[in-house]
């Protein structure tokens, strides 16, 4: 279930219901005969959350100029159809080889001809160029990527005239020209889901329940873009055979062989989605369950709650079946941890991690339940297991990272699993920073020492460096690491200063004596923010991000993990924060989604309940306020 901030205000849907109904009753929601498409643009707020409106297309009309004809073939391209009607624009030639699934350039503003050419009655052929900026593009795997408006572009077309002098587009770009408000209002993201793949290097343990499906399995997910309104389960159950997305391909598998072809997606009354598939033999019961995994979670993504159960049927009948229940053991979250909805704090007075209740707190069992021993300053950070096992804590100096048992009451202070030199004159931040756990078991950190800069990851009570690839100049100031083990969200700081948002993958390998893992892929999510307070991941297809754009005011944002912002308006509150937490904990409905965490710079902590902050305790002060990971 994918969080938004956007919540549907009641006046603007008895507006809208009033428009629409005004409309139907004067006809004009039936196809018009002339001019340009009728549209009714709801832009504000969450397009999922807008009144439906069907955009109708129509044909070109007897005597179009080249400029008419280029305006309404690009807008049919917004209309709810496989673009028959757009085809009708262009010359028999033109659209036999016009692709309009080569992917999207997505523009800052409508798009319109630019010509300094005048059309005369002896012309047969005239060419026009249509200027924008692009504000993002999605490929021809539906992945969406954001250049927030950076890209200038001049895209070609050429018209010619044909017999009986109608116009028609002879030469055009493949894909599709939208701006971004109906890319908005004509697709919608949704998530498609594939295999993590699997650690060499780690020792294997069958998740409980999911032997059938491989040990330790899981799966992430990958957004893309789809449209909102013609057949979108079968596009989608098109998308994941189709394969991962270019990006995340280093680090994802798919249980579908090449050539396998859906032919047909239909949902009964039972919330079962069945689906038939060409190309592909279902008769082995571990390959068939795998692919029907992959499968269901991506149909249940598109919401309403109308796909519970899948069925897979073969060419020659073979196939399987498989329900929401049998599957969550492989399910995007299900390394998220048996406590992923737990709540602890550190105190801000002696350093004491807590597990928090209503209004209060319970000091953990263990070392980290007790003030640090002979006058010790407390303890810098700390970061909870998945498992709710273990903590690592970083001490007060920073030049120590423990991991430590929380089961044992009686248990001591363990001996430091990495440490590292301090310098003089050093500052507090160029120190170990930022712990955090996948789901895996591995530890993560980052070392910020100006002379040795670097991530590394524990396992076992050993440390290993992590090879960052792409950084080109810039240093890793945080890390968050998702449950799967193969995403990491970085802050990295330029030499300006700014602190940006970046995404990488964690490819693993080695032996299970020398474990290797080196982030690769790294792109940069949510450009506009320049100033990154702080990031966590909520759920397995979403970053919680703290920050702000330059010359604003600092705020709350869900930002996809292809770098799109999940909703049209960011979180309330953000101003006066210093951090922020998200669960990855996916819960079926939105009340079971644990609440949003932050604190202030003071130390109060607050939970964001029903779009509200609610202080939990006025005398409490905390030193984090945080979730597992």
């Amino acid at each position: 279930m994918r969080r938004t901030s956007s919540r549907t205000d009641p006046r603007l849907v008895a507006v809208a219901g009033a428009v629409l109904g005004g409309l139907l009753a004067s006809g004009c929601a039936a196809m018009p005969d002339s001019g340009g498409i009728g549209r009714v643009e709801l832009s504000q707020g969450s397009p999922d959350k807008n009144v439906p409106v069907r955009v109708f297309p129509v044909e070109p009309s007897k005597g179009a100029r080249p400029d008419e004809l280029l305006i309404g073939f690009l807008d049919a391209l917004t209309a709810d159809e496989s673009y028959e009607t757009a085809r009708k624009y262009l010359t028999e030639e033109a659209g036999q080889h016009w692709n309009p699934e080569a992917g999207i350039q997505v523009l800052a503003s409508n798009p319109y001809p630019r010509t300094n050419q005048s059309v005369t009655d002896t012309d047969t052929s005239v060419s026009f160029q249509v200027p924008g900026k692009v504000v993002a593009k999605v490929d021809d795997k539906h992945a969406y990527t954001f250049s927030g408006g950076q890209l200038d572009v001049d895209l070609p077309f050429t018209f010619v005239r044909e017999k009986g002098g109608e116009w028609r587009i002879a030469n055009l770009p493949d894909g599709l020209i939208i701006n971004q408000t109906n890319f908005r209002n004509s697709f919608r993201q949704v998530d498609r889901f594939f295999y993590a793949l699997q650690d060499p290097s780690a020792a294997r343990t069958a998740v409980t329940g999911a032997a059938a499906l491989g040990p330790q399995e899981v799966l992430i997910a990958d957004p893309i873009y789809l449209r909102r309104r013609i057949d979108p389960l079968t596009a989608a159950a098109k998308a994941v055979v189709a394969g991962p997305s270019d990006w995340l391909s280093p680090v994802a598998r798919t249980a579908f062989p090449g050539g396998t072809v859906v032919d047909r997606v239909t949902v009964d009354e039972a919330r079962t989605a069945h689906v038939v598939l060409n190309g592909v033999d279902l008769s082995g019961a571990i390959a068939c369950r795998q692919m029907a995994t992959q499968l269901l979670y991506t149909l249940a993504d598109q919401g309403k709650g109308q796909v519970e159960r899948i069925e897979l049927k073969g060419p020659r009948g073979s196939g399987c079946q498989l329900g929401r229940a049998e599957a969550s053991t492989t399910g995007p979250s299900a390394l998220a941890g048996a406590v992923a909805d737990k709540q602890y704090f550190q105190r801000a007075d002696d350093g004491v991690l807590m597990e928090a209740r209503d209004t209060d707190g319970t000091p953990v069992r263990g070392p980290l339940g007790r003030p640090q021993p002979n006058k010790q300053p407390p303890l810098s950070a700390i970061a909870v297991a998945r498992d709710g096992e273990r903590a690592a804590a970083i001490s007060g100096n920073g030049h120590q990272l423990f991991s430590v048992g929380l089961s044992d009451s009686g248990q001591a202070m363990p001996e430091p699993v990495l440490t590292t030199q301090a310098r003089p004159g050093e500052r507090a931040e160029d120190a170990l920073a930022s712990p955090s756990w996948d789901g895996r078991g591995d530890l993560w950190v980052v070392d910020r020492d100006p002379q040795n800069r670097r991530v590394l990851m524990v396992r076992g009570g050993k440390s290993y460096p992590v090879p960052v690839e792409g950084l080109d100049g810039r240093t890793v100031q945080d890390l968050k690491i998702s449950s799967d083990g193969v995403r990491i969200a970085l802050v990295l700081k330029d030499a300006s200063g700014a602190r940006s948002l970046w995404l990488g993958l964690v490819l693993h390998s080695g032996a299970k004596e020398t474990p290797t893992a080196e982030i690769t892929g790294l792109r940069r999510v949510a450009p506009l923010l320049t100033d990154i307070a702080s990031v966590s991941w909520a759920e397995a297809d979403q970053l919680l991000v703290l920050g702000k754009e330059n010359g604003r005011l600092q705020q709350l944002h869900y930002i996809s993990t292809d770098g799109s912002q999940s909703s049209d308006a960011p979180l309330q509150g953000g101003e006066g924060m210093y951090s922020a937490e998200a669960s990855e904990f996916s819960g079926e409905t939105a009340t079971q989604v644990p609440p949003v965490l932050a604190r202030q710079a003071d130390g109060k902590i607050y939970r964001l309940v029903n779009n509200q902050w609610r202080e939990v305790n006025p005398s409490l002060r905390a030193a984090g306020f945080f979730y597992p990971g």
